[in-house]
């Protein structure tokens, strides 16, 4: 099989997905950013019964220059007991009960003095009000499942009443880095190493997608340390990514290691710069596997567009993030093959925004990782892209 384009990838990833994984209920205070697993209903009209939204003093209809006389109070909380009579008003606060057939005037229109209102303007039935499930009825869906849990969805369950919500679990991810060269950030570096960086950036990566990495391991460049490391990794997660060792080098070792563990291949590199030798693969029991490049800049695109969309699928998410239109700043070289740039986003008063690369885009720079707000799509071709023209930039 040649090498896939970008969206053939994508779907060959997405369609491995079976659905979410379990779900699991938590309390409410500890559902923020999870996925809500199912439909939450209003249990009842919300609010469930008619309010005053401004403070001030709640009547039956009267014409400007009436006098009332107040012979109670409704505050929220402790609600007055009966409705007022012709000549008479209540005082009331924003949110408390409002008795049936009433307005209310605010306090803005009223002169009071001993006991008495006069109204400076007519007031009319339902001026003021809140109706009873005016924000939701009762039975209605109040979030749909899928949702992501937010402070705002978290606000409307708490008015609905729930205490613990059912959130899908986050998947889980084991992540090996590959590597003789690699040293932990930290420690000396000898001739021919270099800190590894991989491990804390796709960790990062994973539990900003909102999956749970449990565990991350290096592996020496052998074919028997590989093998060992992904099968560790295979016992442990719900998806395991492998960084570096993908390509077919002397001492690029995981996709025999993943053969040798009965990984089926879904593919096997993408027509893409950077992230050419980026592979996939599932596990009898439906466990993807995927082989990102080891160079960082390779690893942190081909992630945003191959195994974040799976972790999105995996939480009953949308899986792929909407692109926006964006200007390209300068011209860009086209390629045999796709490019995704990495570039932040510039707003203009008229027009898309401005996409700006964020420095040299060789798959081995990390400096150009730093700021990026998107990936902008150049498609393959010969010749330049002239700067001004619209692009896809799709949000990392």
């Amino acid at each position: 099989m040649g090498r896939l384009s970008v969206e053939e990838a994508r779907s060959l990833v997405i369609a491995s997905i079976a659905g979410p994984v379990e779900f699991e209920s938590l309390d409410l205070g500890d559902s923020l950013g999870r996925t809500l697993a199912k439909d939450l209903a209003a249990p009842h009209d919300l609010p469930p019964f008619a309010t005053a939204a401004m403070d001030g003093y709640a009547a039956t209809p009267a014409a400007a220059g009436s006098e009332l006389r107040v012979v109670g109070e409704s505050r929220a909380g402790s609600p007055h007991d009966s409705t007022p009579g012709p000549g008479e008003a209540i005082a009331i606060s924003t949110g408390a009960l409002a008795p049936p057939g009433v307005g209310v005037a605010p306090v803005e229109i009223v002169e009071a003095f001993d006991g008495v209102i006069a109204l400076s303007a007519d007031l009319a039935l339902g001026d003021h009000v809140r109706a009873a499930g005016e924000d939701m009825p009762g039975g209605a869906k109040a979030l749909a499942a899928g949702a992501v849990l937010g402070p705002g969805e978290l606000a409307v369950a708490s008015t609905c009443g729930a205490a613990r919500l059912d959130c899908v679990r986050k998947p889980t991810v084991s992540i090996v880095v590959t590597g003789d060269e690699l040293v932990a950030p930290g420690e000396p570096l000898g001739p021919g190493q270099i800190h590894e960086s991989n491990g804390i950036a796709l960790t990062a990566l994973c539990e900003q997608a909102g999956a749970r990495v449990v565990g991350t391991a290096r592996s020496g460049d052998t074919l028997e340390a590989t093998r060992d490391s992904l099968a560790s990794a295979l016992e442990t997660a719900d998806l395991v990514i492998a960084s570096g060792g993908v390509s077919v080098g002397r001492h690029d070792h995981v996709r025999p290691a993943l053969e040798a563990l009965g990984v089926e291949e879904l593919f096997a590199g993408v027509a893409l710069k950077p992230g050419g030798p980026t592979w996939c693969g599932r596990q009898g029991d439906g466990r993807l596997v995927f082989g990102l490049p080891g160079n960082p800049a390779s690893a942190f695109v081909t992630f945003a567009l191959f195994v974040a969309p799976a972790i999105r699928s995996m939480l009953g998410r949308s899986p792929i993030p909407e692109a926006w239109p964006a200007a390209l700043a300068e011209s860009v070289r086209q390629r045999p093959r796709e490019q995704a740039i990495r570039v932040s986003l510039e707003p203009r008063p008229d027009g898309p925004p401005l996409a700006v690369s964020t420095g040299a885009q060789g798959s081995h720079r990390t400096a150009s990782l730093s700021g990026a707000w998107g990936l902008a799509f150049i498609p393959p071709g010969e010749g330049n892209i002239p700067a001004g023209s619209v692009v896809a930039v799709e949000p990392l």
